[in-house]
């Protein structure tokens, strides 16, 4: 029997806001500029909704700026509750990336999911943290210690990775193990190196795991805070690593894509890698 999902991607550029403004201004522009995009979403039925890495700040990591400890917040919290209020008027799941502080001096980049009646069902804290030119992570985050919990929402069972996680394997497997049925990577990407391998390390996560994968990222600038240029190109894959929907480079867009979760089923039983995996042969990557 079908299962079709109908899900949705925001990739966001940030307002033009004045270098002299608050970081309460600057996080509750970017908010408002999300909004008219979530209502849309709410209005077309999308079920599951994923907004970009840390979606309401700019990629303030570019430097090692103190100030921006100032910006993160609870989780739960004030943008957990009102990304409800969205949830609960749509019955659409929502997906929230945002920086965490646990206690003062104690930082996470963190996805909180809010299911469709507007329940806080829990949160992920990104376990891999980049710390090269351009994102300057672990000057601002701990490592994740939440694993990879999978969250069964209304519509599915789904589970988060966080930009740089995606280029482990070990951490998709862990979601596909877990019973995710579609993994969301929120992800802060400018234009250099990772522009090459955008689609293959995720899609080739997908057809590994044999399971759905959807990917989001930012477009354009973001001064005056940096001159960085993010590339979207947000996109969806199934479980034989196609990519079946995606997004422009440049424009502020939502991308919609419906599929079918019985997909998962059909591919496994073709290719039963679950069946053949050999955990008594790995201990070698975990010893390291």
């Amino acid at each position: 029997m079908a299962r079709i999902i109908k899900s949705g991607l925001i990739q966001m550029s940030s307002p033009r806001i004045s270098g002299e403004a608050s970081i309460q201004e600057i996080s509750d522009a970017i908010i408002q500029k999300h909004i008219p995009y979530i209502e849309e979403a709410g209005r077309k039925g999308v079920q599951i909704l994923c907004l970009q890495e840390i979606f309401n700040l700019p990629y303030f990591c570019i430097s090692q700026d103190h100030n921006w400890f100032n910006a993160a917040e609870l989780v739960p919290g004030p943008t957990t509750d009102l990304m409800a209020q969205y949830a609960r008027k749509y019955q659409m799941v929502i997906i929230v990336p945002l920086f965490e502080s646990e206690q003062p001096g104690v930082f996470y980049n963190t996805a909180a999911v809010v299911d469709a009646d507007g329940t806080y069902l829990g949160k992920y804290r990104k376990n891999h943290i980049p710390h090269v030119d351009g994102y300057w992570e672990k000057f601002f985050y701990k490592p994740g210690n939440l694993a990879y919990p999978v969250f069964q929402t209304r519509y599915a069972k789904i589970g988060v990775c966080l930009g740089y996680d995606r280029h482990f394997p070990e951490a998709m497997r862990s979601l596909a193990l877990n019973g995710a049925e579609i993994a969301y990577n929120p992800s802060v990407e400018f234009t250099g190196l990772t522009e090459s391998n955008w689609r293959l390390a995720l899609s080739a996560q997908a057809a590994s795991n044999a399971f759905f994968v959807a990917c989001t990222n930012r477009v354009g600038g973001e001064q005056p805070w940096s001159n960085a240029r993010f590339y979207g190109s947000s996109y969806f894959a199934d479980p034989r690593g196609q990519v079946f929907a995606d997004a422009s480079a440049e424009n502020d867009e939502l991308l919609i894509a419906e599929f079918d979760l019985k997909m998962i089923n059909d591919v496994r039983n073709k290719f039963p890698f679950f069946r053949d995996r050999r955990p008594e042969t790995y201990a070698r990557i975990t010893d390291l």
